[in-house]
Order: C-alpha cells, then sequence, then structure tokens
C-alpha cells in the first residue's frame, strides 16, 4: 500500500492540472473521507498535510475526531438522522448533507453555534440519491431565514457512477449555475459561495466546473 503522502502528491498533481486546464478561479480543498480506514491512517494523512475529514457515520466521526489534532477540520458527509442531530451537532464543523426542513429545524434548535452547511442536491434526478430537486432549492432555502444556527455556504451534490466525462461535467456544471442562482439572492444566512463535488472517480470532471472541495476516500488513503 503507496503511503498517503504519496497519493496526496499524486492528487496534488491532478488538481494542479485540473484548475489549469479551467476557466474558474478556484483551488479545491481535499477533504479526505476517512470512513473506511483506521485511526492510524487518518493520522498519517494529517500528518501528509490534510487538515479537512470527512466521515458518515456517527460514531466513526466522534472517533476520528478525539483522536485527531484540535486544528483538523471535521465534515459530516453522509444523511444525518433526526433523531440523530444531538448526538453529533456540536462536534461537526461542516456539513454537507442538509436535505430536509425537519432535519434543519432540529440542527436549529440543537446546536449551540452556527453550523456550517452545505445543501445536497439530486441533480441528476436518480432515485438511490439523497437530496433535494434542483426546483425545490430556492424554496427550501428561503425556510432558513429564520434560523439562527445555519448558514448555507453551498451546495453538495453526488455524481452518477458513470465513465462518461461529458455528462459528469453537465451534473457539476447545473450544480455551479444553482449556487450562482442562490449567490445572487444576496440571503445573509446563505452565502452559498461554495461547491462540495467530487469524488475519487470524477474530481478532476468537477474540479473544471469550478469545485471548491472534493472529497477524497479510496484515491487518498485507499479501502
Amino acid at each position: 500500500m503507496k503511503s498517503v503522502e504519496e497519493n496526496l502528491k499524486e492528487i496534488n498533481s491532478q488538481i494542479c492540472d485540473s484548475c489549469n486546464k479551467s476557466q474558474f478561479d478556484t483551488t479545491p480543498q481535499v477533504i479526505v473521507v476517512t470512513k473506511y480506514v483506521t485511526i492510524d491512517r487518518a493520522i498519517e494523512a494529517y500528518e501528509a498535510g490534510v487538515k479537512n475529514f470527512g466521515e458518515n457515520r456517527i460514531e466513526g466521526f466522534l472517533e476520528k475526531k478525539k483522536h485527531l489534532p484540535d486544528d483538523a477540520v471535521m465534515h459530516f458527509i453522509g444523511s444525518l438522522q433526526t433523531r440523530k442531530v444531538k448526538e453529533v451537532i456540536n462536534e461537526i464543523d461542516y456539513l454537507h448533507a442538509l436535505d430536509r426542513l425537519k432535519l434543519a429545524k432540529e440542527i436549529d434548535k440543537r446546536a449551540d453555534h452556527v453550523i456550517k452547511c452545505f445543501i445536497q442536491v439530486n441533480v441528476s434526478g436518480e432515485e438511490s440519491k439523497h437530496g433535494i430537486s434542483p426546483e425545490e432549492l430556492i424554496p427550501f432555502i428561503e425556510e432558513f431565514k429564520t434560523f439562527k444556527h445555519i448558514e448555507v455556504v453551498g451546495l453538495m451534490t453526488m455524481a452518477p457512477l458513470t465513465e462518461d466525462k461529458t455528462k459528469l461535467r453537465q451534473y457539476f456544471n447545473q450544480l455551479r449555475n444553482l449556487k450562482d442562482k442562490v449567490q445572487s439572492l444576496n440571503l445573509s444566512y446563505a452565502p452559498c459561495t461554495e461547491l462540495s463535488m467530487g469524488m475519487s472517480n470524477d474530481f478532476n470532471e468537477a474540479i473544471l466546473e469550478g469545485a471548491s472541495y472534493v472529497r477524497i476516500g479510496t484515491k487518498l488513503v485507499g479501502e
């Protein structure tokens, strides 16, 4: 197994190439997805220079946070059950999967600080994917104006598993256009400046469409 440092060097090289080809002046931050690896491997990623960590299960999230240094930035990237919000919300720096009003209400009730949230949008329309539809996005965000503990920093999506790079770019382009639309509303509680899109198999296509965070697991830390 390659070291995380070696993998990160290769990934950063690919990111640099994609940024040079992109028309957008955005260099994305790498979120290392550590849900399938040991605490030691997560610490190796930190020591290699990664500061953003993503987990999708509460137990794994809390365990990794406990062992990582205090300046690690913790991203909860999975679907969060409303009844589980109180267990984890005040340990989260960024939530990447806000997808329903009931969850937003519970977050606002339980949080003791402003939670930076990405709204998950299902741009592909796949039934197997979480997220709200593009048509629902703005009415959904407008429901947040009375919440004190939620800031919509951006949008997130998961593209379909496909080798068709043109299609991938179309999905990421659609999310970027939605982000621009929300941003143009100038809502104080929803600046919506960020795009969380792209994973191990498609992060280069996401960067070409202006991704500001890419979520990389397998290619960085392995299975």
